[in-house]
């Protein structure tokens, strides 16, 4: 695993969260790090569902792969802001 796979995760995860914050409607209250950490965990999981499924991998940006990346975002983030808002209670 080299430095550039490893700026790359936290890059692509960032987009992901960042996305899946956006969709999921309300406040979410859940800092920017754990949104990154959501959206890695994310877009590794989606990855696995499109591969699951069948979704071809091409050059291009695979559109259903990241459909599928971000709506585990929208729930991963759902998750965690269900729980962090739980337990300041």
């Amino acid at each position: 695993m080299s430095i550039q796979t490893i700026l790359g995760a936290i890059v692509i995860g960032a987009i992901i969260g960042a996305l899946g914050r956006l969709v999921l409607p309300g406040r979410q209250p859940i800092g920017w790090l754990l949104t990154i950490v959501v959206g890695i965990v994310a877009a590794l999981i989606g990855t696995v569902i499109a591969q699951a499924v069948g979704v071809a991998t091409t050059d291009g940006i695979d559109w259903i792969e990241l459909v599928l990346q971000v709506v585990v975002a929208v729930i991963g983030v759902g998750l965690v802001a269900g729980l962090r808002g739980r337990s300041r209670v």
